[in-house]
């Protein structure tokens, strides 16, 4: 039987730099990206997304694609959900923190030991998502052309870049 193409999930990370949990998205998603699902996952980036980037929206129209908000704003679900499609998956980090009594994150360029566990938390809970999503039907969505499965591409971005 023919190898089919792997379908990839977008994660869309949060760019909020005021609160630690907007750093904690942003190294949660990287973390998904490079070492629990490479292959798997592309970064969306958020800023060009919605400054017009269209192999960003074009990407998430056609792919299913994780909205990682760090607080309750939800910019990155919001900004995706109008300029492309409903995220497929929104996960908002104050609320993981809040509703697993995770204890509070500190420091924004610098996350302490607390962010830090909290990073590991986010990215393990993003990485179940991306393999729900990943088993899902959106081959009807558009057609796609990733990298075969078991493919050993570096991380890569929606536009088409590499990390």
């Amino acid at each position: 039987m023919a190898e089919l193409p792997q379908k990839k999930v977008g994660i869309i990370a949060c760019s909020g730099e005021e609160l630690p949990e907007g750093t904690v998205s942003r190294l949660a998603a990287l973390r998904v990206l490079e070492q629990l699902r490479p292959g798997k996952t592309v970064t969306i980036c958020l800023p060009l997304f919605l400054a017009g980037g269209e192999g960003d929206r074009a990407f998430a129209r056609t792919h299913p694609t994780i909205a990682l908000d760090g607080c309750g704003k939800r910019c990155a679900f919001r900004g995706t959900e109008i300029y492309s499609h409903r995220p497929a998956a929104g996960i908002v980090v104050t609320d993981l923190v809040a509703q697993h009594g995770l204890e509070q994150p500190q420091g924004c360029r610098k996350l302490d030991i607390a962010g830090m566990r909290a990073v590991e938390f986010v990215a393990n809970q993003v990485a179940e998502k991306v393999d729900e999503l990943s088993g899902g039907d959106w081959g009807s969505r558009a057609s796609m052309q990733e990298a075969p499965e078991g493919g050993t591409e570096a991380p890569t971005c929606a536009c088409g870049s590499r990390k």
